[in-house]
């Protein structure tokens, strides 16, 4: 992961409780476990950015400069 960065938080004991048993439980450190939690809600978080940015351009490059759409001029010309 390269450098590390040393953070400190502060849990609910019910929270710090449930943490703890899920690391015992995956065998894993608390650390591992923080960092793969927060890793996969970052992805999810990034993939909706990324779909909402394409449903704002998306159909854009369609009629840019008038109202009929590319499909629609191809087949309305004369041959």
């Amino acid at each position: 992961m390269g450098t590390t960065v040393r953070k400190n938080f502060v849990f609910d004991r019910q929270i710090a409780m449930h943490l703890e048993e899920l690391a015992k439980s995956s065998k894993k450190s608390m650390t591992t476990l923080v960092q793969e939690m927060i890793e996969e809600r970052y992805k999810q978080i990034k993939a909706k950015k990324r779909l909402e940015a394409f449903n704002r351009i998306k159909g854009s490059a369609t009629g840019l400069f008038t109202d009929e759409s590319i499909q629609s001029v191809k087949a309305n010309r004369e041959l």
